[in-house]
């Protein structure tokens, strides 16, 4: 088991990444196999061959189908599913849903993903609510620390929570359960931005019961571009609406909720990359013989392994222990001596250009928490084997920054 958990698992021909490349870094992006895009070209071209068929007699059901494939997979109840097209307009369309008032407090932690961040701070200054950051340290050796340093930063205003389920920059699982069960305890909403779990790590919606859940299919469920969703406690679906008002705001049909019309419609759009979910499930499932949990399992290995040796090769720290890992793990490594780059939508460090125009390999190195300190994050998936890891050091070791 060992042995295979670090080999390449399946075709590494059915995957479109150029060749030649290393690729470590699945979890910006994702990356889509071959015969779900083929799906998807084939959706399109009954899309075009005639868009009125497709779009207004056979669309709803398709969606319906589709979203309770996903259901199943992420034990969800469909009825509570909305596809959305990344889990950045998920966290938009349930905070500018809401209403805050100015003597609101909005919770989130220095983790957060900066984009969700960004529209953190835009309902707030909108509402004149206030932003409190809950700082959580580094290294954790219990991931309960995660739920204390969070209960420090609650008031009498506290009124929702936006936390991340897989951090982005830190890579880190949060004990999102214990999380979601404290807040409720307390009476504060939960938004939880989970892109990255959905096939990553085992999903129970409908035992976390979180007010508000989104993830996205395109990362580690290996579905195409576009591919996220939005899940809402039964409790709160007569008041989130989608970022766009359409035909569903006023439909008079009985047979299905306000909540199912208004996000199954919100204008024309391509909505294939959402009916191939169901068929990356499906595909990736069948690349191992133990199907999803053994895919997780061999990630999770392949890539705390990979971990382990940037520590004890290069020195570099790790962040917490490989129980709070998924498929990704970040290790700090030493402070770059560049200049603070001009502030962009995707930092690009120079080390990271370096890797990839000299070395072929793609790796990402974040700031965090602030320039000029910084974390490279490693990914693990199917295509991915020991080899990958072993040329990244190996690289490093010779031009790579050395711990003082």
């Amino acid at each position: 088991m060992q042995a295979q958990a670090m080999a390449r698992v399946g075709e590494v021909e059915a995957w479109p990444l150029a060749h030649g490349m290393t690729f470590l870094n699945h979890g910006s992006f994702g990356s889509c196999p071959k015969p779900v895009l083929a799906e998807q070209a084939r959706l399109r071209q009954l899309l075009e061959e005639q868009p009125v068929d497709f779009m207004v007699r056979r669309l709803e059901g398709m969606l319906d189908q589709s979203k309770e494939t996903l259901a199943q997979f992420i034990g969800a109840d469909s009825e509570s599913l909305a596809f959305v097209s990344n889990a950045t307009s998920g966290v938009n369309t349930v905070l500018r849903s809401l209403n805050f008032d100015p003597e609101d407090e909005l919770l989130t932690t220095d983790h957060a993903y900066n984009a969700c961040s960004n529209a953190l701070g835009y309902v707030a200054e909108r509402a004149g609510a206030r932003i409190r950051v809950a700082p959580i340290p580094l290294p954790l050796k219990d991931p309960l620390e995660i739920c204390e340093h969070i209960e420090k930063c609650i008031s009498s205003r506290t009124r929702l929570l936006l936390v991340d389920h897989i951090t982005s920059p830190t890579a880190l699982v949060f004990p999102i359960k214990e999380v979601v069960a404290r807040m409720r305890e307390r009476g504060i909403l939960t938004l939880v931005d989970g892109a990255h779990a959905p096939g990553m790590i085992d999903l129970n919606l409908r035992d976390l019961e979180a007010d508000f859940y989104t993830g996205n299919c395109h990362k580690w469920l290996c579905a195409p571009k576009g591919a996220g969703f939005l899940h809402v406690h039964p409790e709160h679906r007569p008041i989130i609406r989608p970022l766009a008002i359409s035909h569903g705001a006023n439909a008079t049909r009985q047979d299905r909720s306000r909540f199912t019309m208004e996000f199954d419609w919100t204008g024309t759009a391509d909505p294939t990359a959402w009916l191939c979910v169901g068929t990356a499930i499906k595909w990736m499932a069948g690349q191992m013989p133990g199907g999803w949990k053994a895919i997780m399992q061999r990630n999770h290995t392949l890539v705390t392994q990979a971990s382990e040796q940037l520590q004890s090769r290069l020195g570099y720290r790790c962040l917490a222990p490989d129980s709070m890992l998924g498929a990704m793990a970040s290790v700090q490594i030493p402070d770059t001596n560049m200049p603070i780059p001009e502030s962009t939508p995707l930092y690009s460090d120079s080390l990271q250009d370096k890797l990839w125009s000299e070395h072929q390999i793609e790796v990402p190195i974040v700031p965090w928490p602030h320039h000029p300190r910084r974390l490279l994050r490693i990914s693990a998936q199917l295509y991915n084997q020991s080899s990958d890891y072993q040329k990244l050091i190996e690289v490093l070791e010779q031009h790579g920054p050395k711990p003082q």
